[in-house]
């Protein structure tokens, strides 16, 4: 494994977790961003429960196993109900490298609407149908629920998870976090234009939304966010990120 490798994961998580708490993301000390160790096959990186999105850091990320269990020896805190939903994808999906799920205010609402996401802006038309639905069944997260939550997920980009928030995976930190700003900015342009419209916003033919996600995606080679990732690292205005 590069020894370069487990840092730079640690710090464009963390970064994640800053980035999403400097746009009101954040749910006190709810929700998580995971990633996966590289070289370590079943390690994943995860916040320390009870910190602030904010106050996440590298070194104070906590190791854990497919069950969320502590296994870096720090005996930190974690909330393995929590990594319940990470945890089965991380294993289902060993290319979703980061599951970012959040309660976002537009997420939330998003997921509260029968429509989904419609491809009414250029956003939402990057993910015409690549982002699945999930019924909400409660709090727990048994693995029945488990198995029905990957099965609808599959090769996509993200969930919409109904009455819930939004997930979203990603190849890279910095693919998820972005597919994640893509969504809430879908869903922030969506539901603004059904409030001035009476619900009927101007939709995209499929045809045109297809060619657009295609588009967008080129080969699918490079990874969502290559672009952007510098610019927001720049944008926390703190060494701890912006230098490698």
């Amino acid at each position: 494994m590069d020894a370069l490798a487990e840092p730079q994961i640690r710090r464009d998580l963390a970064a994640a977790y800053r980035l999403a708490a400097a746009r009101g993301w954040d749910d006190t000390v709810w929700t998580h961003i995971s990633a996966s160790v590289p070289g370590m096959p079943g390690r994943y990186l995860i916040n320390r429960f009870g910190l602030r999105f904010a106050e996440i850091t590298p070194a104070n990320l906590v190791m854990v196993d497919t069950g969320g269990r502590v296994v870096d020896g720090s005996g930190a805190p974690v909330n393995p109900s929590g990594f319940a939903i990470h945890g089965c994808i991380h294993a289902a999906r060993p290319d979703a490298v980061c599951v970012l799920h959040l309660h976002t205010l537009w997420g939330q609402a998003l997921a509260a609407i029968p429509e989904g996401l419609l491809p009414c802006s250029q956003p939402a038309m990057r993910l015409f149908r690549r982002l699945g639905r999930h019924a909400y069944e409660g709090l727990a997260f048994n693995a029945d629920e488990q198995r029905r939550l990957v099965a609808a997920l599959g090769d996509l980009d993200g969930l919409i998870l109904e009455n819930h928030g939004i997930l979203t995976v990603g190849r890279t930190v910095a693919e998820a976090f972005v597919l994640m700003m893509l969504v809430e900015r879908a869903a922030q342009v969506q539901l603004a234009a059904m409030a001035a419209t009476g619900g009927r916003p101007l939709v995209a033919s499929d045809e045109v939304a297809e060619r657009t996600c295609r588009q967008w995606i080129g080969d699918g080679r490079t990874p969502e966010g290559a672009d952007e990732w510098p610019a927001l690292l720049r944008s926390l205005d703190d060494p701890l990120f912006t230098n490698p």
